[in-house]
């Protein structure tokens, strides 16, 4: 529940975070939340009590969904889409290794010291993140530079008639606050493109913490590892997605660029969408792999392959979807990617909690079986968005073609 509580805080923090750093800027935004986790996580490592550490859990997690929920629309705002694969591959690595690697360094601390020391260890490193931050973070969003700029020149010239490309005189402060803020909630319920991008990657995630899940009981009991030993298991994820990310992030900006060669030099979002086509057959094939191997007792080193195979078409998918967002949502970017990384990180507090029950029931072979038939279940999802994509972008009143004008 301790690690279920900080998820569920990551599916709520996105839907207000992302559209808050679209109307007072990326920086301020990502400065206070990670200020903000800084001081609920130092509160864990002095917990009492498990209502104290849930709590604390919790409000430490809202801190921590901001890179989640600003992440897309700052990739957005530094780099052109001949650019975006690459760094969209670095900003999807980091959360799916986290939960991967994490209780490596966790497992080994509280061994040796004490759990109090897995928060000051965390801390620690956040500090010197925000450091870095105070330093060398600047504003992104073209909007809020712009603010910025004409306030500026207004004191400095007396000149109130300056104005922006964005500025919105039809509406007041608090219009643009109540839209801006119920935007990823209006894209889950309006947008086709957010909707099944978003149920796919909370799929990917969510079955990601079941297996997840499954290791204690097959490193330690199946196999009779001690912990750890069992934990260094969880380094067969890392691999695949680090593997991943280094051929994803090559392949998706090279087909993007050699699809648009032969579209006339003209781009469209869809032209992300190939390398999942790709990447999805992996999750099924990883996962059925790991799941029987482990059931049969197979050498160690086959289950491993089975989960960097699903791990390698899980980033895959991420990948593809975070930079088919972007492309869709441009100026609403943090908003869509928000959107999805709350789905998804509901997904990831939802799934651990049936996981005993599932894989109690029906073993880890036959478990893992019923998650690649899940799995299977969106395979024609890119098809679809290669197809008909453009179709719902003409009907989206945000995505690409709508989003400079505006409106929300």
């Amino acid at each position: 529940m301790v690690l279920s509580i900080f998820v569920l805080a990551y599916a709520i923090g996105p839907l207000f975070l992302g559209p808050l750093s679209e109307i007072s800027g990326r920086q301020p935004i990502l400065q206070l939340s990670n200020i903000w986790f800084l001081i609920f996580n130092i509160a864990c490592s002095q917990a009492h009590t498990k209502t104290q550490m849930l709590v604390f859990r919790f409000f430490a997690g809202l801190g921590g969904s901001a890179p989640l929920a600003i992440g897309g629309g700052v990739i957005s705002d530094l780099f052109t889409p001949d650019q975006r694969g690459l760094a969209t591959s670095l900003y999807t690595l980091a959360p799916l290794t986290g939960p991967a690697l994490g209780p490596i360094a966790g497992a080994w601390i509280a061994q040796r010291t004490s759990w109090r020391w897995v928060f000051y260890a965390t801390s620690i490193a956040d500090g010197l993140i925000q450091l870095a931050g105070f330093l060398w973070l600047r504003e992104t969003y073209a909007p809020r530079i712009l603010a910025n700029k004409k306030a500026r020149l207004i004191k400095e010239t007396g000149n109130s008639k300056l104005y922006t490309p964005f500025d919105r005189p039809d509406k007041t402060l608090a219009n643009i606050i109540i839209h801006g803020l119920l935007r990823p909630l209006k894209f889950l319920a309006t947008e086709p493109i957010v909707q099944v991008c978003a149920a796919y990657m909370a799929v990917l995630y969510g079955v990601m913490y079941l297996t997840l899940a499954t290791f204690p009981t097959v490193w330690t009991i199946k196999y009779g590892e001690s912990t750890g030993i069992g934990g260094l298991h969880y380094l067969s994820l890392g691999i695949g997605f680090t593997i991943g990310t280094q051929l994803g992030a090559r392949l998706i900006d090279y087909i993007y660029r050699r699809l648009k060669e032969r579209n006339g030099g003209v781009a469209n979002p869809e032209m992300r969408i190939p390398l999942m086509m790709l990447t999805c057959l992996f999750v099924p094939i990883g996962l059925v792999l790991y799941g029987w191997t482990a059931e049969k007792h197979v050498f160690w080193l086959v289950p491993d392959i089975g989960v960097a195979i699903y791990a390698f078409g899980t980033i895959g998918g991420f990948l593809s979807i975070q930079t088919y967002l972007i492309d869709n949502y441009q100026m609403y970017a943090a908003s869509a990617v928000g959107a999805g990384a709350s789905l998804r990180s509901l997904a990831g507090f939802g799934f651990p909690l049936f996981a005993t029950s599932m894989f109690d029931k029906l073993g880890v072979g036959w478990g893992n079986s019923v998650l690649a038939l899940v799995a299977l279940a969106f395979l024609p999802a890119p098809y679809l968005f290669y197809t008909y994509g453009s179709l719902m972008r003409e009907h989206s009143k945000f995505a690409k073609g709508h989003a400079a004008t505006g409106k929300a």
